[in-house]
């Protein structure tokens, strides 16, 4: 994915009518009129909404006489989430490399009031 197209892609997503949109197509094609039920907006407010989702590429827009339905498109969605995997697989091995240091601490501050019970000093 091109950085233009993945700027697109998540600047669409930036939004939660958005999101909320792309939520609903999961379940199949949609009329814009479907789409604008549950939000207090106008037709031409969710078809702004439409045209940043559609050339984010995260839909697709069909005719069929009259009706103009609007498809998800999954691939961007998928090209997003293989470049967020890279930061998830960094942050992963940071969050390790924590974790053991923070075990190493911890066994060596239980050795030292181990030493100091038996009256030893390390």
């Amino acid at each position: 994915m091109s950085p233009d197209r993945l700027s697109l892609a998540f600047a669409a997503l930036a939004d939660p009518t958005r999101r909320a949109i792309l939520t609903r197509l999961q379940a199949g094609e949609r009329s814009v009129t479907e789409l604008a039920e549950p939000f207090a907006m106008s037709l031409p407010a969710v078809s702004k909404h439409l045209k940043v989702l559609e050339r984010g590429g995260l839909i697709g827009r069909s005719r069929v006489a009259q009706w103009r339905p609007c498809r998800l498109e999954a691939q961007p969605l998928k090209e997003a989430v293989d470049w967020l995997e890279g930061y998830r697989r960094h942050w992963e091995e940071s969050l390790d490399r924590l974790d053991a240091y923070l075990q190493e601490l911890k066994s060596k501050t239980t050795k030292k009031r181990k030493g100091k019970r038996h009256g030893r000093k390390k």
